[in-house]
């Protein structure tokens, strides 16, 4: 590493550290200067190859399955509402010439239409090479999902795991499949809530189930990369820093005000799951990323998990799930 490399890497880490520095749109401008600054995709990169985004009819979603269509793949929208995602597929054929992009119709929360979706689509494709698992949601009080699971558990988490494991023969198919799971940078706030992960005790606050479910994420990462390995499946974290969205806007308005003119538009909160999706070589598996860079899962010694706290809400988030968590073939 050079010595103009290495100061670009440490003006990089104040940035990610001092997080305003880092997360407003500022940052990702600041990072494209520095030295060493990951090269874009090449053209072309993922033409031939299919990548399904989860929550996919607006914001990060949206603009993901834009960058990845430029970069030549088949973008698979999976929406829950199917107007609005018949809506924003016209939006991107109007907006990229000759892409192929594809409508599905999938409540992620709900585990019984995760099955019924997945079902579906192996049926009608024969490989999946990029899963990207946006789908989010931050309710104001607890609601449940079909099956009795917290909405943001269910929605982050759970659902995530059954898609995942259910299109894992299409995964495996693909030879060098990528599993991309949104995280958020609110997860470093929180510790992982081992001994109450359906967020039953205490006064609930809709941000603070987010940042949990976020953080149980981020600490699944290195135990998925290895119950996925075998599959040749690499999965990565990432979060966006902050970013305008409309979820955003309507379930943090407090925030959106105050930091309105500061946000991330939404292809520029997209631009590292973009670039884990079609970036070769493909980066190492198990790591939360932001902005190109592999990130810390903790800020802070008191957010700390043990491997044997890791391995419990990783068996609880199986089980619940459906999936058997000692099996990795």
């Amino acid at each position: 590493m050079t010595a103009a490399h290495l100061v670009g890497r440490l003006a990089d880490t104040l940035l990610d550290r001092t997080v305003l520095g880092g997360y407003p749109r500022w940052g990702l401008e600041l990072r494209r200067r520095l030295p060493g600054w990951p090269a874009d995709p090449a053209p072309g990169a993922l033409r031939g190859r299919s990548v399904l985004i989860t929550g996919a009819n607006s914001g990060l979603g949206k603009a993901t399955a834009a960058g990845v269509a430029r970069l030549g793949a088949c973008a698979h929208l999976l929406v829950r509402d199917p107007v609005k995602g018949e809506h924003a597929r016209a939006e991107l054929l109007a907006e990229i010439p000759g892409a192929d992009v594809r409508l599905w119709c999938c409540d992620v929360s709900d585990l019984e239409d995760v099955q019924r979706f997945t079902a579906k689509f192996a049926a009608a494709e024969s490989k999946l090479d990029v899963l990207v698992h946006n789908a989010g949601v931050l309710p104001d009080r607890r609601t449940t999902s079909a099956q009795g699971h917290e909405q943001t558990l269910a929605t982050h988490v759970l659902g995530p795991l059954r898609m995942t494991e259910s299109l894992r023969p299409h995964l495996r198919a693909a030879g060098a499949a990528r599993v991309i799971l949104l995280s958020s940078g609110g997860m470093y706030t929180q510790k992982l809530p081992t001994g109450d992960l359906e967020y039953r005790d205490g006064s609930y606050r809709g941000a603070t189930a987010y940042a949990r479910t976020k953080r149980v994420q981020v600490a699944l990462l290195p135990i998925l990369a290895q119950r996925w390995a075998a599959d040749g499946i690499r999965v990565h974290g990432t979060h966006p820093g902050w970013a305008d969205t409309p979820g955003v806007a309507d379930s943090l308005p407090g925030f959106h005000r105050l930091t309105g003119r500061i946000l991330r538009d939404p292809a520029q909160g997209a631009d590292t799951t973009v670039w884990l999706a079609a970036t070769t070589p493909a980066p190492p598996g198990g790591q939360l990323w932001h902005d190109r860079r592999p990130r810390p899962a903790d800020l802070v010694p008191w957010t700390h998990a043990s491997d044997a706290d890791r391995q419990a809400v990783w068996a609880e988030c199986a089980r619940a799930a459906g999936i058997d968590p000692g099996e990795t073939g």
